[in-house]
């Protein structure tokens, strides 16, 4: 057989290179990459544990131990997709040569997974989820806020700064590992190689492509590969969440948020009658009486009995940015968070089991105004066309009845569409960051501090029409990362949480105190005594607890109504369960008088004795996960998956304990898949807004 070219010399004869990439030598330099690859995973992994270790209270090593395992059958699977190019270099010798092209791509694999590695470790902190839809939100949003978010809320130029040395790092392991796992040659061996090479090469592809479908697929089982439900093997969520790998949670985001949108939506669940008639029955009490069930769901008269109704004339929602139930003195903190809120507690009625509808300010906005659940698909609802229906909301509901209108918030009206989307609710005098004159905070991402919110509402309330009711948004922002917070805090700060729940709590803690300061300074005007105030969380944040998969305590909110006869009529305190699309029902039925409506909540305050409020609830960015919360149990259920039912407890000491998959229940899982299913499609079928009838004036409008 010919010496190769490269082999000959002038005169003829050959002269051996010192060193050579045969068959031996690429196996070794693969696999042993493919391992590095893996080790760089692992250490991703335990750096997400150190960065979140206070999050370990409930897991034991054991938990620990099975997280990591599982972590690393979901890391095989990326590297075997990360490793396919050097495995398909085995086709020839010629593709087993190109080392550099082999490195630079390793390095780039690399760099990727320690990017997303390092993005997650605040990302877990902040939401409790590994990487997910949430990050393609946040890339649609306003570019310039983003990034602002990003550099004063996080330590962007050390974790790109350690990137690049990680990248530098690994690309000359690479190289290390190129010259370390050559061959010496000699022309007997390269002779051997050249006649048995494809045979020899041809064994090995095969063997490393069964090997490499085996640990991508993650499992021996038939069927599907390993997926996210499979990291969920123990009773600790967090251990559970630390045996996923990020690159494969986001790009099954990925796959879900850029597929037909429709093919999200959980439809066909079951007949359309069966789930209607379901979801009537769990909305519907004594007091509606459900009208034109033809063209919509749930649309009915609903008539407050005598003796529930104050005597209010306005209404005010107060917004708070992440106020937490978990860190409420009034539900059972002992930290002094929210002493400002303790003490206005004492003053109305608390709501001790409510929960926001999802886990961001979007989805509590049109929860809470418009009483439209968070549904699968539509969860950024106010930024799609089907946001553009006019919902049986309080705009729409007090509009009719001829009330004055305010909205006053922290930040940007573009932000969430929420200009676009409370405009179209009928909304027309908004007060944002651009409004206001020397304020004492001006954060250059979202804008000025709750107490500059607070006191240009106290104006605002106090210029409008007093021959007019009014109802009025008050969204706080304070409490969001980067903190918009003065430099001299009129609060103590905290310092015994540890370093991120120090600055957050701090935050919380001021909000708190800016929210106390508004109460002082309008308790003496003539509207004060004839108002309906309505305080709620937005959504919680994280804790040291991670409660169910769906972390429950992200969703408790204090709920707290404040009006003239409040609590000599209902008590201080209601554990009724409720979420945000039960707050106009509820609000409504203290104002008194007839509404038709299509709230997808109900009057909490009107209630039968025996029953103990009910919620469906979704997170951001969680998929095709939802729950329904009835008493004291949750049932989660993750679409075309096994529900998981829990007993869960708030207050002081907050516990869920997974409950027997025997007897299965069915009413609850019903009751969830018709309740989502019939919302999904009165908004698909434009069946959820508002409507004229034709047997009224123009402008006298009929909520359906």
């Amino acid at each position: 057989m010919e010496i190769p070219k490269l082999m000959r010399t002038s005169l003829g004869t050959a002269e051996l290179p010192r060193s050579t990439v045969g068959l031996r030598s690429q196996l070794l330099f693969v696999l042993s990459t493919l391992f590095a690859l893996t080790l760089l995973l692992t250490c991703l992994r335990v750096a997400l544990l150190a960065f979140n270790w206070v999050l370990v209270a409930d897991a034991s090593w054991r938990d620990l131990a099975e997280g990591l395992y599982n972590g690393l059958r979901f890391d095989m699977r990326v590297v075997m997709i990360a490793g396919a190019p050097l495995i398909l270099t085995f086709l020839s010798s010629r593709l087993m040569q190109l080392r550099t092209l082999q490195c630079i791509w390793l390095t780039l694999a690399a760099l990727l997974l320690s990017l997303l590695g390092v993005i997650e470790l605040n990302f877990y902190r902040e939401f409790h989820q590994r990487l997910n839809a949430l990050v393609f939100q946040y890339l649609q949003e306003d570019p310039t806020t983003v990034l602002r978010m990003l550099w004063y809320g996080f330590p962007v130029v050390r974790l790109m700064l350690a990137l690049a040395i990680v990248s530098l790092l690994m690309y000359r392991f690479f190289r290390w590992l190129d010259r370390h796992t050559r061959q010496p040659a000699d022309a007997n061996r390269i002779r051997m190689t050249q006649r048995g090479a494809m045979t020899a090469q041809l064994g090995v592809l095969v063997l490393l492509l069964l090997s490499a479908t085996v640990l991508a697929r993650g499992t021996l089982r038939q069927g599907p590969p390993l997926r996210w439900g499979d990291a969920f093997t123990t009773d600790s969520m967090f251990a559970n969440q630390l045996g996923l790998t990020p690159s494969l949670t986001l790009y099954g985001a990925a796959k879900a948020q850029y597929s037909e949108h429709r093919d999200n939506a959980w439809v066909d669940l079951m007949p359309a009658e069966q789930a209607t008639g379901i979801t009537r029955q769990m909305l519907l009490g004594v007091h509606d009486q459900l009208v034109e069930p033809e063209l919509a769901p749930v649309r009915r008269d609903y008539q407050p009995p005598e003796d529930a109704t104050l005597p209010i004339r306005n209404v005010v929602v107060i917004l708070m940015e992440s106020f937490a139930g978990y860190y409420t003195g009034a539900l059972g903190s002992s930290l002094q968070i929210t002493p400002e809120f303790d003490k206005l507690s004492k003053q109305g009625l608390l709501f001790t089991r409510h929960f926001s509808s999802g886990t961001h300010t979007h989805q509590g906005m049109f929860a809470t105004m418009a009483c439209f659940p968070n549904l699968p698909a539509f969860e950024y609802l106010m930024q799609e066309p089907e946001g553009g229906n006019q919902f049986s909301g309080l705009p729409q509901l007090l509009g009719a009845r001829g009330f004055n209108d305010l909205y006053v918030y922290n930040g940007d009206f573009a932000w969430d569409n929420q200009r676009g989307f409370f405009g179209n609710q009928g909304m027309t005098r908004f007060i944002g960051r651009n409004d206001y004159v020397d304020p004492i905070v001006s954060d250059p991402t979202w804008g000025v501090s709750d107490q500059d919110m607070f006191d240009r509402a106290v104006i605002e309330l106090r210029q409008l029409d007093p021959n007019r009711p009014f109802y009025a948004l008050l969204q706080t922002l304070s409490n969001h990362t980067p903190y918009a917070l003065p430099d001299t805090l009129p609060v103590d700060e905290v310092t015994d949480q540890g370093s991120y729940a120090n600055e957050h709590l701090s935050a919380m803690r001021y909000s708190d105190w800016a929210l106390g300061r508004f109460f002082e300074q309008i308790r003496d005007e003539p509207y004060y005594d004839q108002t309906l105030f309505v305080i709620v969380g937005d959504h919680g944040f994280g804790t040291p607890q991670q409660l169910t998969e769906l972390d429950l305590l992200r969703f408790h909110v204090p709920l707290l109504l404040i009006a003239p006869g409040m609590v000599e009529r209902f008590g201080e305190k209601n554990n009724v369960v409720g979420t945000q699309v039960d707050i106009v029902p509820t609000i409504m039925g203290r104002l008194g008088g007839e509404v038709r409506h299509q709230c997808w909540g109900r009057d909490l305050l009107s209630l039968p004795a025996d029953d103990q409020g009910m919620g469906v609830i979704k997170p951001s960015g969680g998929g095709q996960t939802v729950g329904i919360i009835r008493g004291d149990n949750v049932l989660i259920q993750p679409r075309d998956e096994e529900p998981r039912l829990y007993q869960y407890q708030l207050g002081a000491e907050p516990k869920a304990m997974l409950q027997p998959a025997v007897p299965k229940p069915k009413h609850l899982q019903e009751e969830l898949e018709a309740y989502v299913q019939a919302a999904t499609q009165a908004l698909l079928d434009d069946k959820a807004g508002v409507e004229v009838s034709k047997n009224r004036s123009s402008t006298e409008a009929t909520v359906p």
